[in-house]
């Protein structure tokens, strides 16, 4: 097939695919867009919204839909490493066997990631970044895919340990979850309280997830697009020359050089997935709040006037 109907294929299969996911997950469009933007980018996500938003079962209809294998893991004070990297045990015959961790999955959901201690944080993190587990001296290659969604609870400070800035670097997406409307909560509830099952059809194979992240890289990019990622990025850095006054009086730190690197990967996708053949800064435009948002870091005088990270990236175009 050549890259162009391959392209044509993916446009119609994710439409199919926001069908199927819409059988169960009653709006938020938006985030289940930039999930899918993130799953074929080949990056991972992180979900910030209060509890009961249906974010588990977002994920665990996504990776149906995709035809992926789904796990999901409770972060807790006391989780260990080995409960999701797995461990070795002294089998039958006295010979030591690796029995694998629930990390051994397609889609894995790291539910509240800031509930358990920085060792077990850095267990996944590595994880997710070498796409490999090392135990006991030996490594082993996890399945490809490989997406992390990871959540966070923004009203719970008291037992939690906040994800450093540096290791926040590692998601692509930070994706905000908000209540549904009042017309939304309606069907939320009448789909929910009465006795009728979805099937959700698999429209993926592992392997045409694969094939279509390659195809993404693929995707030639013109300079003046990438400059207008980098420049975009080099905005929000307080002691860079380009960045405007606002950003010196409500930034202490800004986004990192991953941050370009996934502007243009998280363009391409969405370019990709609208049928056209190369990013513009439109698409650039339409990842930046969910690739920016975790990377930028406020003061006390932005969280004093009130100051959103979205209203800062919105000014930074």
């Amino acid at each position: 097939m050549s890259d162009v109907a391959a392209i044509e294929k993916l446009v119609s299969k994710q439409k199919q695919l926001k069908q199927e996911i819409a059988k169960v997950i009653v709006g938020q469009d938006e985030v289940v867009n930039q999930i899918v933007l993130s799953v074929f980018s080949g990056g991972h996500a992180l979900l910030v919204g209060v509890p009961g938003l249906a974010k588990t079962l977002m994920v665990n209809t996504i990776s149906e839909a995709l035809g992926l294998h789904f796990k999901r893991i409770q972060f807790t004070p006391d989780l260990m490493p080995s409960d999701i990297l797995g461990s070795e045990i002294l089998d039958e015959t006295r010979n030591f066997k690796f029995i694998k961790g629930p990390i051994f999955s397609n889609i894995i959901l790291a539910d509240e990631i800031n509930r358990t201690p920085p060792k077990t944080q850095a267990a996944l993190l590595e994880a997710m970044q070498e796409k490999s587990v090392t135990v006991a001296g030996q490594s082993f290659k996890l399945d490809l895919p490989f997406f992390v969604l990871a959540t966070q609870n923004p009203i719970e400070q008291e037992g939690t340990y906040p994800l450093p800035e540096a290791q926040l670097d590692r998601f692509m997406f930070a994706i905000n979850l908000d209540y549904p409307t009042f017309e939304e909560e309606v069907q939320v509830v009448k789909a929910t309280t009465s006795d009728l099952k979805t099937t959700i059809n698999p429209l993926f194979t592992a392997e045409e997830i694969i094939s279509y992240q390659n195809l993404i890289r693929k995707i030639p990019v013109t300079d003046n697009v990438i400059e207008y990622a980098v420049t975009l990025v080099s905005k929000t850095r307080p002691n860079n020359p380009l960045a405007p006054d606002f950003v010196k009086n409500y930034l202490d730190w800004g986004a990192g050089p991953r941050a370009s690197q996934n502007l243009i990967l998280a363009a391409k996708t969405n370019a990709a997935i609208n049928g056209k053949f190369s990013p513009d800064i439109e698409d650039v435009q339409a990842v930046a709040f969910g690739i920016l948002r975790h990377r930028i870091v406020k003061n006390y005088k932005a969280d004093a006037e009130g100051i959103s990270e979205e209203d800062i990236i919105r000014k930074l175009f």
